[in-house]
C-alpha cells in the first residue's frame, strides 16, 4: 500500500468475530485498501457519537469491554449492538505472544455481559460447541443478544433457564475440555 494511508496506524478489528484490517490516517480510514474520509463527533452531554464514513453519518454509542480493546457499539437507529474488537499491531503480537505462553486452563465460561434476562438456551449439558456456536439469548436493554461459544468444550453445566434474570458476570454456561 502506498500514499497517506500507509503512514496511518494499523488495527486489526474483529467485528462479531470477523476480522478486517483498518489503517486509520489524518484522511480517513482505509479498508481493504480503500481509503474513505472519516470523522468521529461528540455530541455535548451525550455517550453518542457520530461517525462519518465518506457521505453517511452513523450515530453510535460505544461502551468499552472487560479486555483492551473489545467494545459493545449500540445502533440506536438500528436498534442494533455490535461486538468490536480493535487492537494496534503491537497490542495484538503483546496478546498473542502472552497467550502463546500461558497455561491452559480449558474452556472459558460464558458470563453474562450486563444484567438482563435469559430468553432462549441453544444448547443442552453435554452438547458439543465449537468456537462461534451460539449458547444463550439474553434481553438487555430490550435488544436481544446471542452469546457465542469462545472457545471449543463441551456443555458442562446450564446453571440458567429462558425467563431468569442475570446479573452482569452470572455464570451462564460452564464449558469442559473434550
Amino acid at each position: 500500500m502506498t500514499g497517506p494511508a500507509a503512514a496511518g496506524t494499523v488495527y486489526l478489528v474483529e467485528i462479531e468475530g470477523r476480522p478486517t484490517t483498518v489503517t486509520v490516517t489524518a484522511d480517513g480510514v482505509s479498508i481493504d485498501g480503500q481509503l474513505i474520509p472519516a470523522t468521529i463527533d461528540t455530541v455535548s452531554d451525550s455517550p453518542i457519537r457520530l461517525l462519518r464514513l465518506g457521505d453517511a453519518v452513523f450515530e453510535l454509542v460505544p461502551r468499552r469491554g472487560e479486555r483492551k480493546g473489545s467494545y459493545t457499539i449500540v445502533l440506536p437507529a438500528a436498534g442494533a449492538r455490535v461486538g468490536v474488537e480493535a487492537l494496534d499491531e503491537r497490542s495484538r503480537a503483546v496478546r498473542t505472544l502472552r497467550a502463546a505462553t500461558a497455561l491452559a486452563t480449558g474452556p472459558e465460561p460464558v458470563r453474562a455481559p450486563m444484567p438482563g434476562l435469559v430468553t432462549r438456551v441453544l444448547v443442552s449439558v453435554g452438547d458439543a460447541v465449537r468456537p462461534g456456536d451460539g449458547l444463550i439469548v439474553m434481553e438487555a436493554m430490550k435488544m436481544e443478544n446471542e452469546l457465542r461459544a469462545k472457545s471449543a468444550g463441551r456443555v458442562r453445566s446450564l446453571p440458567v433457564a429462558p425467563g431468569t434474570a442475570v446479573e452482569k458476570g452470572a455464570l451462564l454456561v460452564e464449558l469442559a475440555s473434550d
